[in-house]
């Protein structure tokens, strides 16, 4: 009997996912465990694998297809099997008719009908430039890079991807931007190049931007928050870190987002009602600091979390941040390598952003934004001197946190980075 193949829950938080590639073909055996496509989910691009073994008979979906979870996408039965009277043949052929002929990206929009003052004539908008011709081999790339390609008229054959098993991805456009190829811009965001007499272009959300969408809305609208900022004299991390990096050698490079991640773990560790989180009906506060750090990823935000943070060391923390943060950017991570976190840190700084407000991440009940390390005039010792200076600024779920207890968090983790010696306490 044959056995259907659905689309699972690969995340906690996941409530559909794109199936960007099959990686058998039907007619093709299938042994148990065997990973059977590739499933981008809210947060990362996850293996989906057979739960029965046999043939795969029928592949209900087309690469590039969104679907919810639970939902069917292939069979697995014996050779020369049957499955049309399960309800798979209507679907099937629909997707035959879309996939096999390798036109997964989405159709461009519909003509749109403009009316002015002086005229009520219909006007059809130019249509987005179509993506080329499929090849006979299928390219991987991600799904943005794909858009990015079709819309600036750009052949993916020939552009060495540098993202997971040769993925392009946005990164490796710009490059042949760079190398005199087929310019395709500044690609710094999701945002395309217009094309000449085009008023807009739509482009389809990833899983990670619905998501992102998704937790802002929980976030910002019913979360009363306030924001509590302070600016750090930075000169004695500095004066650290440069001492602990000429030390290291070969070991790795310890970054000043490093220490600001150590120091909070150690002020909150100091002040647990700040590491807590709103359930509702209770507020839980956790003995163990799980901190979420903040990673720009290809097409949105992605938080992966060090776990116990509280009770590792400077050396551990940068080690694991550089490996969770180059995974992340990979869509590598493990559904437990981006949730649970109790607290997060967003660091702009390297954008040189002064200062920013950055939204919780709930059920968290705190966040800090990190700005830029800039050379300012300070007062010391009642007199001016040009010092290394950085402002935080902390959000607080009101419900969870009061001002003073914010304050005093905010206070402490002041004094741990301007007496860095604390950390080591």
């Amino acid at each position: 009997m044959a056995t259907k193949i659905v689309m699972e829950a690969l995340s906690p938080t996941m409530e559909e996912g794109r199936l960007i590639e099959w990686k058998k073909k039907e007619g093709e055996a299938v042994a148990i465990g065997d990973v059977l496509a590739e499933v981008e989910t809210d947060k990362a691009v996850m293996e989906l694998v057979a739960r029965a073994a046999g043939t795969l008979l029928k592949q209900l979906v087309a690469d590039g297809a969104t679907v919810p979870v639970s939902s069917p996408v292939g069979w697995i039965g014996a050779a020369g099997e049957s499955v049309d009277g399960a309800g798979a043949a209507g679907t099937a052929d629909r997707a035959d008719r879309v996939g096999k002929a390798g036109e997964a990206a989405a159709a461009p929009p519909p003509a749109t009908t403009t009316t002015t003052p002086s005229t009520t004539s219909a006007v059809s908008a130019p249509p987005v430039l179509p993506a080329p011709s499929a090849p006979s081999a299928r390219v991987k790339a991600s799904p943005l890079a794909r858009k990015i390609a079709a819309d600036a008229g750009i052949s993916l054959q020939g552009v060495t991807g540098s993202g997971p098993e040769g993925r392009i991805i946005k990164r490796d456009l710009e490059a042949v931007g760079r190398s005199g190829g087929q310019a395709v811009g500044a690609i710094a965001s999701p945002t395309v190049r217009p094309s000449a007499g085009t008023p807009y272009v739509d482009v389809p959300l990833t899983q990670i931007r619905k998501t992102i969408a998704k937790r802002l809305v929980q976030s910002i609208g019913p979360i009363p928050t306030f924001y509590l900022t302070s600016e750090v004299d930075m000169e004695r991390v500095a004066e650290a870190r440069e001492a602990l990096n000429a030390a290291a050698g070969e070991q790795g490079k310890i970054s000043f987002n490093d220490i600001v991640l150590k120091a909070v773990a150690t002020a909150l560790h100091q002040h647990p009602a700040c590491n807590a989180w709103w359930q509702d009906d209770h507020v839980r506060v956790w003995h163990e600091v799980h901190l979420g750090m903040a990673v720009a990823v290809e097409d949105g935000l992605i938080t992966p979390v060090i776990r116990s943070a509280e009770q590792k060391s400077l050396r551990e923390i940068s080690a694991e941040t550089r490996d969770l943060a180059g995974r992340a950017r990979e869509r590598k991570l493990k559904p437990e390598e981006y949730t649970g976190s109790t607290f997060s840190v967003s660091n702009l700084g390297m954008f040189d952003i002064e200062h920013f407000t950055a939204i919780i991440n709930p059920p968290e009940a705190g966040i800090v934004a990190v700005g830029r390390i800039a050379s300012v005039p300070a007062v010391v010792d009642g007199k001016v001197e040009v010092r290394r200076r950085m402002h935080l600024t902390m959000s607080c779920d009101h419900r969870v946190i009061d001002g003073a207890t914010g304050a005093q968090f905010m206070k402490t983790l002041k004094l741990l980075l301007e007496n860095p010696l604390a950390l080591v306490w």
